[in-house]
């Protein structure tokens, strides 16, 4: 008899097992944190391990996480979080007396003083008054109501939350979910796990990755020979191309989406980040009341800001909220109901969104300090993308768009047949196939264009311009190096 049946642990098969767990889950695909990042993982091991390579480090350049970038947080946002997560701080004269009347009103809105309280499951409700005086103000103040703010765990969580709302229906009643392609794989991922319906509408790359209601147009028209197209999902600025949409597109895809009887949802967490001069950030709220009552009373919408991006890149904090708009109350209350599920959002993720949305002012002591960090982050933000794409451009083979707004580049890659032939027979997307070549011999972790949808044929990468403006150089001598080697390998 074996140890293991001595002691009552006979072995059986399995109650969970890849065969009869959920099959939505299987689907989830995340490319941002895919199969390149986990050999990334492996490599950064090897490395400490003594394993002899032609780099000395990783350079992950796949994901917007500022601060592992080196990005220093913002002053003032960390001396409040200080003050409220060990609020005898408040009795230390080195902290500013705005920082402290900050963290005060905080504390006392949350139970017991304590940010490690429970806090309402839609978020503390003075934060929430100052995210709809936040929106008031960037919209030239169109009334935003505290009890349409829902606060959440980063945007993410609010974009999931959204999404499973509207996803009903079977066959071809099944909810169809409009995205752009290239996407954000949260939304394929989302949509996968919740089986609905993904319907791609294409930007148009030739156009600096814009959007084209005709387009849109002809995805809903095919959709709906087998699903019910309920959702439009528009990223502004755009993540992973990085265009920033101007208001007249903003206009078309509003009409658009109130003929066609859509759910708008807006994801803007990038709404700081725009860099291009010609380009100016129009929210979709302020766009759609601006057009007047016949869509800003019909068209139902949602629209997302998040504390990890901007000149914050407060990632790990996981702060961010959601506006809903002409959303029906017995819908509004069943929302409520299921993110009271949750609990909570954390409440250092909402102390922390309550001073992005209500930050120093002229008249108090933190407030030049707080301006010069963040027009110094934007600024070399700016400067980065410029120099991305005039590098990216003055290699043949590789086409980049201006990075008009967010963080990354999606530059175009032209792969030779050899390679294409070298993947499939490797059983590789060939983009994949590329990134992984890069991270092997340069070091450099990007993720591939399939793992955010591309058109047939078109090959592309997407890399964060996050790194300090000296390693970015470095990591962009680095893929051209690496690019001229590859072609002259397979042509």
């Amino acid at each position: 008899m074996s140890q293991h049946a001595a002691n009552g642990l006979a072995s059986r098969a399995k109650v969970l097992t890849v065969d009869n767990m959920n099959p939505n889950v299987k689907r989830v695909e995340y490319a941002v944190r895919g199969a390149i990042v986990q050999r990334a993982l492996q490599i950064e091991k090897e490395l400490k391990e003594g394993v002899k390579k032609p780099f000395n480090e990783v350079i992950k350049a796949n994901i917007g996480d500022a601060h592992a970038m080196g990005q220093k947080p913002i002053t003032f946002l960390r001396q409040v979080l200080a003050l409220c997560a060990y609020p005898e701080l408040l009795q230390d004269d080195k902290f500013p007396e705005d920082a402290k009347q900050r963290a005060q009103r905080i504390l006392e809105a949350c139970g017991g003083h304590s940010i490690g309280a429970y806090s309402s499951s839609q978020g503390i409700e003075c934060i929430r008054q100052d995210v709809a005086r936040y929106i008031e103000k960037r919209d030239g103040g169109i009334p935003s109501n505290p009890d349409n703010i829902y606060l959440a765990t980063g945007a993410s969580d609010a974009i999931v939350t959204m999404l499973k709302m509207l996803v009903c229906g079977e066959g071809r009643d099944r909810t169809g979910v409009m995205i752009s392609i290239p996407q954000y794989p949260l939304y394929s991922a989302a949509l996968a796990d919740l089986a609905a319906v993904q319907i791609n509408y294409y930007l148009d790359e030739d156009k600096c990755w814009s959007l084209d209601t005709a387009e849109l147009r002809r995805a809903v028209n095919a959709a709906r020979q087998h699903c019910n197209p309920r959702v439009l999902c528009i990223i502004n600025p755009g993540n992973p191309t990085g265009q920033v949409q101007s208001r007249e597109c903003i206009e078309d895809v509003i009409r658009f989406a109130k003929e066609e009887r859509l759910f708008l949802m807006a994801d803007e967490v990038y709404q700081d980040n725009v860099y291009a001069e010609d380009c100016k950030f129009h929210s979709f709220k302020r766009v759609l009341f601006e057009m007047g009552p016949e869509y800003s009373t019909t068209v139902e919408m949602a629209s997302f800001h998040s504390t990890s991006k901007c000149y914050m890149g407060e990632c790990g904090f996981r702060g961010g909220y959601m506006e809903v708009i002409n959303m029906d109350p017995e819908v509004k209350a069943q929302l409520t109901k299921m993110v009271s599920v949750r609990l909570c959002p954390p409440v250092p993720g909402q102390a922390l969104l309550d001073l992005v949305v209500n930050p120093p002012q002229p008249d108090e002591p933190s407030y030049h300090q707080f301006m010069k960090e963040r027009t110094a982050v934007l600024a070399t933000l700016a400067e980065k993308a410029g120099l991305t794409e005039q590098i990216f451009n003055a290699v043949p083979g590789i086409t980049c768009n201006p990075v008009q707004g967010a963080m990354y580049t999606f530059p175009r890659i032209a792969l030779p047949q050899r390679a294409i032939d070298k993947a499939t027979e490797e059983g590789l997307a060939p983009d994949m196939f590329y990134c992984m070549r890069l991270l092997e011999e340069e070091g450099i972790c990007l993720v591939p264009g399939s793992g955010f949808g591309q058109r047939e044929g078109t090959f592309h990468f997407r890399m964060t311009i996050l790194p300090p403006t000296e390693k970015l150089k470095i990591v962009l001598q680095k893929i051209q190096d690496f690019h001229v080697r590859f072609a002259q390998e397979f042509s």
